[in-house]
């Protein structure tokens, strides 16, 4: 099986490097651009199965593509969920006071909202799981780049603050070729 992953496009500035997971934002003007230019990209390609975040800021980034017609489109796909921390940057969260940065482990687990074993599960599932069911070889997963790096970290034994040290730029592909 051969995986296209793709992060969204750009957000706008004021949610830029804040732990967004399940806040319903779209594109910025730049996210609109760069989803066009990608979907020329994707739109030479062939998929046997496409997949899409349910959130906007995804499902914009697919818009433009021909392969949109042919989405699913799955709250599976969703970044982790920071609860009362959405929106806010790890500036803002340190101001609060209430949480102290130890170390990466300690952090992630500080912060509320979905814990972070069931975000993996949930990736793990999707991704090694339910995805090889389909017996489909090429498959297109527009996404969120917390999502790719948890499927990098479970797929390259990456431990997370090495997964998470990983770039990923919007609106940019990673292909995988997962072992049957």
């Amino acid at each position: 099986m051969k995986l296209t992953l793709v992060r969204h496009g750009e957000v706008d500035k004021k949610y830029k490097n804040c732990y967004n997971g399940d806040n319903d934002i779209g594109l910025s003007k730049e996210g609109k651009l760069q989803a066009k230019e990608l979907a020329k990209e994707l739109d030479v390609l062939t998929f046997d199965a496409v997949f899409c975040s349910d959130l906007r800021r995804a499902k914009e980034t697919l818009k433009h593509s021909l392969h949109a017609k042919e989405a699913s489109y799955s709250n599976k796909l969703r970044e982790k969920s920071w609860g009362e921390h959405e929106g806010l940057s790890f500036e803002q969260i340190i101001a609060q006071g209430k949480i102290e940065y130890i170390d990466f482990a300690q952090w992630i687990e500080a912060l509320d909202g979905e814990p972070y074993e069931e975000f993996a599960k949930r990736v793990r599932a999707f991704f090694l799981e339910f995805l090889p069911s389909l017996k489909k070889e090429r498959i297109l997963v527009i996404t969120h780049a917390g999502v790719i790096r948890v499927l990098l970290s479970l797929i390259n034994a990456l431990t997370l603050e090495e997964a998470f040290s990983i770039k990923v730029e919007h609106a940019s592909q990673i292909k995988i070729n997962m072992l049957k």
